[in-house]
C-alpha cells in the first residue's frame, strides 16, 4: 500500500542546530501525534514538507509523488495549518476561501461554509481585522474544504478557546471516521493528543527518539510504590525514582519488568498506578534519549 507521506533522511541545517537525518512514513488513516519541546524542530519539520523551506538533504513523498516545488500536484492531496498564516489582507474571510477553492477539483463551498459557521468564524471580516484565533479557524477551514487525504496540522489549536478548541477535535473525529484520511498533528496541548492519535512520535533536539503507538505506552507505562529497608539497585525499565524514608515510588516505561524485578527482591506493599498519556509524554520529554531503549 503507498504511504500516505514518506519522509527518508530528512537534514535542515541551521547555525546551533540540526533537524535530522529524519525518517518517518505515515500509513493511510493513522493519525500521529507528533511531540517535542519547542525549538526541537517540529516546525521546521512542517516547513520541509509543504516546501516553505529547502532542506539540506534528503527525501518526502505524498502518496507515492515527491514534494517537487516544480510539480506541484502532490498539493492535491495535502491540507496544512501551520505558524504562517497566509492571506490576502485586504479581503474577506469568504472572498480568500473563494480565491483558493479555485486550485483544488474537491473544492466544496458547502463545506467551507459549514465549517466556518460551526467555528464561529465571521466570514465577512477582512483577513487582516481577524484575531489570531480567527486566524486560525480561516487556515483551518481552507485545511479542510478541500476533504485532502493528509492533514499537516502544527499547533492547529493554538489560540482557540477551549469551546472551538473542542469543535475543531470533533471535526477531525468526523474527516476521520471514513478510515482513509491521515493526520500529521504536532502540538503542545498534550490532551488534545490523548483524545485523537493512533501513535506518538517524540521529537528531541532536532532527532526523533521513540515512535510507539499510544496504547503501547498507556499498557506498559506505570506509577509503582513500594516498602523496604534495603538498598534498592538500579531497577529495571525505571526512568524516575523517588524515596522518603523506606518509601518508593518509581515511574516505569515497562511495569512488567520493573515488577518482576522487585518480586526478587523481597519488597513490600507493592502498589501499581496506570498513568495519562500526558503523564507518559512529560515524562519522555523530561527524560530525553534515555528512555528510548524501553
Amino acid at each position: 500500500m503507498t504511504k500516505a507521506m514518506s519522509i527518508e533522511n530528512l537534514v535542515r541545517r541551521y547555525t546551533g542546530f540540526q533537524l535530522g537525518p529524519l525518517s518517518l512514513e505515515l500509513e493511510p488513516g493513522t493519525v500521529l501525534g507528533y511531540i517535542g519541546p519547542n525549538a526541537s524542530g517540529k516546525t521546521t519539520t512542517f516547513h520541509c514538507l509543504t516546501g516553505l523551506e529547502k532542506a539540506d538533504g534528503g527525501s518526502v513523498e505524498f502518496f507515492g509523488k515527491p514534494n517537487d516545488p516544480e510539480k506541484p500536484a502532490w498539493k492535491l492531496d495535502i491540507g496544512y495549518v501551520g505558524d504562517r498564516h497566509a492571506f490576502f489582507e485586504g479581503w474577506t474571510g469568504e472572498k480568500n476561501l473563494a480565491f483558493r477553492g479555485q486550485f483544488y477539483p474537491n473544492w466544496s463551498e458547502d463545506l467551507a461554509r459549514n465549517l466556518a459557521r460551526r467555528f464561529n468564524l465571521p466570514l465577512d471580516k477582512k483577513a487582516k481585522s481577524l484575531s489570531t484565533g480567527n486566524r486560525v479557524k480561516l487556515s483551518l477551514v481552507s485545511a479542510l474544504a478541500h476533504s485532502p487525504r493528509l492533514l499537516l496540522l502544527d499547533e492547529p489549536t493554538t489560540g482557540l478557546d477551549p469551546v472551538v478548541r473542542k469543535e475543531v477535535l470533533d471535526t477531525l473525529f468526523e474527516v476521520l471516521e471514513s478510515g482513509e484520511r491521515s493526520i500529521l498533528y504536532a502540538t503542545h496541548i498534550l490532551p488534545d493528543i490523548s483524545r485523537i492519535a493512533d501513535e506518538l512520535a517524540f521529537l528531541i533536539g532536532g532527532k526523533l527518539m521513540l515512535r510507539c503507538p499510544k496504547d503501547d505506552l498507556l499498557d506498559k507505562w506505570r506509577r509503582i510504590s513500594f516498602r523496604t529497608r534495603l538498598e534498592v539497585p538500579a531497577l529495571k525499565a525505571v526512568v524516575e525514582h523517588l524515596t522518603e524514608k523506606n518509601e518508593h515510588q518509581v515511574i516505569s516505561a515497562d511495569a512488567d519488568a520493573t515488577l518482576t524485578h522487585l518480586g526478587t527482591l523481597g519488597v513490600e506493599g507493592i502498589q501499581e498506578t496506570r498513568m495519562t498519556i500526558d503523564e507518559i509524554a512529560i515524562e519522555i520529554l523530561k527524560g530525553g534519549g534515555h528512555v528510548e531503549h524501553h
